[in-house]
């Protein structure tokens, strides 16, 4: 876990009444815990606040459990707060508040696969991983790939996407229809298998990014796609970081159909040697993978050769083996846990900015000097195939200046990314760390819309109080 920070408004725990926590033992028994240790477990993620576990956590197996537990939360103005693996950078899942967690890690089954149709249903404890396994054999696969090992409800949740988003989109894309119970504790299912609709007002986007503040997903469908015939993979080593981007903007530009396209800085490729045991040549780097027939892959992975080569692209090296691409895409997934090797101790402050991909090296090479300028410690790694990046600033949590000092760099960075007219987060979400952020973004007005909606569908503020947006 990051290292503590305060939060971003005046925290009101609610009290839970002796009567709930009765009546939630009643109904699930072992599976409504009040221990310390498991609370702890379900009060903490990888972001920087550091705040009291919630009152107790209930460990539901179907969405009627789920609504109980939300009926009863409501009857008693509660909070709930839904949990998955625990991935999140933004403190989505901490208890601001006070109140039960509601752990959904045990709703874990592939509900429904229509081969013929594409799609899946799913419940939201099922990880990426597993259910890529349980699809293999259809010869189909979900390409969302955030890196970590996430569950499908979070990455719906705050809209995720990763590495594969340039070709594949985002959760918001790939999501066709959900179950979700509301904060009364009804349940309501939004879209439908069919890949389009017009009926009505769009309630499952509404729900895709919501962060768990306007109702708790308990089904997911889902699109899927077939397995590339072909695929391929390459490693190219630029002597700056400006040429390792321009190179990814042009073959954007160019209409290049890149399945992916990933940057490592110097710093993060030296931390990936270093804790995978690799020898990838130490200078910034692309990782690039390109999905579909082998005479469409040959002619892509050309095509991408000799636009790095004329920005200074040396090194490639081409992995072709399901073996050899693995390895590579591990490291790149591990950069996280690598990086924070490289100062013992420390924690990260890490930044989630996405721009306009033609004002990306702009944005990449001025936070660069800003950091450099700083000496304060630091990786980099992105998407920077649809004009996302993250940079990893690495504090000393006993020295309360370092963190400062990253802050304030997220901070310029952030509206420097607005002012090119970008984001603050591409792919983390709002959570407790980037409030402020929303509203210079969206603007007064725009937020004060979403609290409007919240207070419509959650007039007691229960579902996930304090994130986004304070209330």
């Amino acid at each position: 876990m990051n290292a503590p920070t305060e939060l971003p408004f005046r925290v009101e725990p609610r009290e839970v009444p002796a009567a709930m926590i009765d009546g939630l033992k009643a109904r699930f028994g072992e599976r409504c815990s009040t221990a310390l240790a498991v609370r702890e477990q379900h009060g903490r993620d990888e972001s920087p606040f550091d705040v009291r576990p919630p009152d107790a956590v209930v460990f539901c197996e179907s969405t009627e459990e789920v609504a109980a537990v939300v009926a009863l939360a409501d009857r008693h103005a509660v909070p709930i707060i839904p949990f998955g693996v625990g991935s999140s950078l933004e403190g989505h899942l901490l208890a601001v508040q006070g109140g039960i967690s509601i752990d959904l890690s045990r709703m874990n089954r592939v509900l429904r696969v229509n081969p013929e149709d594409l799609t899946a249903t799913v419940e939201p404890g099922v990880t990426r991983e597993q259910l890529n396994r349980e699809i293999r054999d259809t010869g189909l696969f979900f390409p969302i790939d955030p890196g970590a090992n996430a569950s499908l409800g979070g990455m719906a949740a705050t809209r995720a996407s990763g590495t594969n988003a340039v070709r594949y989109g985002t959760m918001r894309e790939n999501v066709l229809g959900l179950t979700v119970v509301t904060a009364s504790g009804e349940v309501i299912r939004t879209g439908t298998r069919a890949k389009k609709s017009s009926a009505g007002y769009d309630l499952t986007r509404l729900m895709v990014g919501s962060e768990g503040t306007l109702g708790v997903m308990t089904e997911i469908t889902l699109k899927l796609y077939p397995i590339p015939e072909a695929i391929s993979a390459a490693v190219v080593v630029f002597d700056r970081i400006e040429s390792a981007v321009n190179t990814t903007i042009q073959m954007i530009q160019l209409g290049l159909p890149i399945a992916r396209c990933e940057l490592l800085d110097v710093n993060a490729v030296r931390a990936v040697n270093r804790h995978d045991k690799l020898s990838l040549r130490e200078g910034p780097m692309l990782l690039m993978e390109f999905h579909g027939s082998e005479a469409g892959v040959k002619e892509q992975a050309e095509m991408a050769q000799q636009i790095a080569r004329e920005h200074g692209g040396e090194d490639f090296q081409w992995a072709t083996t399901p073996e050899e691409r693995t390895r590579l895409w591990t490291a790149r997934h591990r950069a996280y846990f690598a990086g924070l090797q490289m100062k013992p101790g420390c924690r990260t402050v890490t930044t989630d900015t996405c721009v306009p991909i033609s004002r990306l090296t702009e944005c990449i090479s001025q936070a660069v000097a800003d950091a450099e300028a700083e000496g304060l410690q630091y990786y980099i790694v992105g998407h920077v195939g649809d004009g996302n990046f993250h940079i990893a600033y690495l504090i000393d949590p006993a020295k309360p200046q370092e963190r400062e000092t990253a802050e304030r760099l997220n901070e310029q960075l952030v509206h420097r990314a607005l002012a090119m007219e970008g984001t603050c987060t591409g792919e983390h979400g709002i959570g407790l760390h980037k409030q402020g952020f929303l509203i210079d973004e969206a603007g007064a007005g725009s937020v004060e819309l979403m609290r409007t909606l919240k207070r419509a569908l959650d007039p007691k503020n229960i579902l996930n109080p304090g994130k986004i947006f304070s209330l």
